[in-house]
């Protein structure tokens, strides 16, 4: 599943994505956002931000690699931060627009954002996403819990609607502890507990370099490790001959010298060679982050198709469930009619074994409206019902798939909504396990796996002898142990 995109990557990142992957289940994984995340967003960079004030007094931003002095420069000829504070307010409340970075990391299961940034495209892409984040823009808001909150967003230096506060000069920054020790105390409690990504940042911040390393004085050498994207030294992007080649080797030099002091914080640097590898790699992380979570898709009115031995069909979900949810993975379910029940009962059954109770570790119920509201089309509901519930999960099993004729209610036929969820998972790169031996839908849609093989699985060729199995009369624990089987190799990185 993994092999194609992965082989582009180093070593370093493939780890990377499994071990963050892994972290995001554990729900100890969090986000620290710079300015490169909302690059390409619509938004002016620092240095074309400060171009015209830098210019008024006899300055090119173009020249200039600390902003922050800059800034500060600019603030001594004005004795007042007014100027600045519109600058911001006109530069980051409109024209922002999410890019495929934000919406990918507002999908993952992060709880904890915290910025550098004044525009709000973390929050809304959190919002577009279906989730309820709570902003702490000022001291004030951290005694605050916004309720049934998703994620917490910290906007440790300011936000666009109080421009006038932001941390923005050199006289900000050195009163920071003083002011807003408070943002301190909560980011150095999340670097002890939880691994950071940082995406988008160059790590020129002087407050994030003071809490690092005060992090790593208190910790005594025990510092979480934390992952940094930087965008390898590129000769492409020097001028040509002589002269270009040289100023190439130096900043490469001092990309290695930077990317060696950010490990004695505990910073692993992941090299990309472009920008567009880190939504790349992130799709990576979401993809194998769903490969653990596992979509049970079917629905049936009679068994009588049923053709594994040891068990009653209607069973054979319950089952299914327990052996899969006692494997570590967790179960989405659309409650289909004869099959949802069974689904739930098998996750919690397995759950009462263990030390924990929490149900949302285990299982993922989406039932599907039963009638259409407000002149909306029930149609339309069932498919976007279909598309979020197929979304949830990175493989989709598929059992029996049948129901009653609403024309004739004596009459079964396929389930139609089961062959759409099935061509729903393929549009959207999921692993399908149609267990033909259960009938019905999942049998037409097993043919046509085992006939088109290696269109579905090209990666993994050699488990078509297993899917094929999938099809045929034996005991239902040979069944299920090949199917759990089948999830292992797909989990697997190549």
């Amino acid at each position: 599943m993994f092999g194609g995109a992965n082989m582009r990557f180093n070593i370093c990142i493939q780890n990377f994505v499994s071990d963050f992957a892994r972290l995001l289940r554990e729900d100890s994984a969090a986000i620290f956002a710079g300015a490169g995340l909302s690059a390409g967003s619509g938004y002016v960079n620092w240095s074309e931000l400060l171009k015209e004030p830098a210019r008024r007094i006899g300055l090119d931003s173009s020249k200039e690699t600390d902003m922050v002095t800059l800034a500060q420069y600019i603030y001594n000829g004005e004795n007042t931060k007014q100027p600045l504070a519109e600058l911001i307010k006109n530069s980051f409340r409109h024209g922002g627009r999410l890019n495929n970075n934000h919406k990918i990391l507002a999908r993952l299961p992060i709880r904890t954002f915290w910025t550098t940034n004044y525009d709000s495209l973390i929050e809304n892409s959190l919002e577009e996403a279906g989730k309820n984040p709570d902003i702490k823009k000022r001291i004030a808001d951290l005694t605050s819990i916004k309720s049934r909150r998703d994620a917490v967003v910290y906007k440790m230096h300011g936000d666009v609607d109080i421009a006038n506060d932001v941390i923005l000069i050199k006289d900000d920054y050195e009163l920071y502890d003083t002011k807003n020790q408070l943002f301190t105390i909560n980011l150095k409690s999340d670097l002890v507990s939880k691994t950071f990504l940082f995406i988008g940042f160059s790590f020129e911040d002087p407050n994030l370099e003071y809490i690092l390393s005060k992090v790593k004085i208190l910790t005594q050498g025990y510092t979480r490790q934390h992952y940094c994207f930087i965008r390898k030294v590129n000769r492409e992007s020097y001028e040509a001959g002589e002269e270009g080649e040289k100023e190439f080797q130096y900043d490469l030099i001092k990309q290695g010298l930077k990317c060696a002091d950010l490990k004695r914080y505990c910073i692993v640097p992941l090299i990309v060679d472009e920008y567009e590898n880190i939504t790349e790699i992130l799709k990576m992380v979401e993809e194998r982050y769903k490969m653990t979570r596992i979509l049970i898709s079917g629905s049936s009115e009679e068994y009588s198709e049923f053709n594994l031995k040891g068990i009653e069909g209607k069973e054979f979900a319950y089952k299914l469930s327990i052996e899969l949810n006692r494997t570590n993975y967790k179960i989405v379910t659309g409650f289909g009619n004869g099959i949802g029940s069974a689904v739930i009962n098998g996750v919690v059954d397995n759950i009462n074994t263990t030390n924990t109770r929490n149900l949302d570790d285990h299982l993922v119920i989406r039932p599907f409206p039963q009638y259409a509201n407000n002149g909306q089309d029930y149609e339309s509901i069932k498919k976007q019902y279909r598309s979020s519930l197929v979304n949830e999960s990175g493989i989709a099993i598929f059992v029996f798939g049948n129901k009653k004729d609403k024309k004739d209610d004596d009459k079964i036929i396929i389930a139609d909504g089961v062959i759409d969820e099935f061509e729903m998972a393929i549009e959207n790169g999921i692993k399908v396990i149609p267990i033909g031996a259960t009938g019905y839908a999942s049998k037409i849609l097993w043919d046509k796996v085992i006939t088109n093989f290696n269109d579905y699985f090209p990666d993994h060729s050699y488990l078509k002898d297993k899917f094929e199995l999938l099809g045929s009369q034996m005991e239902y624990k040979d069944i299920i142990e090949i199917v759990l089987n089948i999830i292992e190799e797909l989990n697997k990185v190549v």
